[in-house]
């Protein structure tokens, strides 16, 4: 069974230019980063989803013709290693 991904409360993005700063309550820490992570964030934060099931979403709602499927899933990994989505 594929992992599961899903966005914590706690969560709050705020656009900074190109980049954006990411702060979690729950750590107290602040992070910055970029495009697609903010996008990859408020999809989450709709439903948990698995690395398949976000590469489909991001490719709809922003137009991309062959997202990598294993770069997204590092993507999720990262951001499941520092905190900042769950993986069940």
């Amino acid at each position: 069974m594929a992992a599961r991904y899903h966005a914590p409360p706690g969560l709050r993005v705020i656009a900074l230019d190109t980049l954006s700063a990411l702060y979690h309550r729950a750590s107290g820490q602040t992070h910055v980063v970029a495009p697609p992570v903010p996008e990859m964030l408020a999809i989450l934060a709709e439903a948990p989803m698995t690395a398949a099931e976000m590469r489909a979403v991001l490719a709809a709602r922003y137009d991309l013709a062959d997202p990598d499927p294993d770069a997204i899933a590092a993507r999720l990994d990262e951001l499941a290693a520092i905190g900042v989505v769950e993986k069940r």
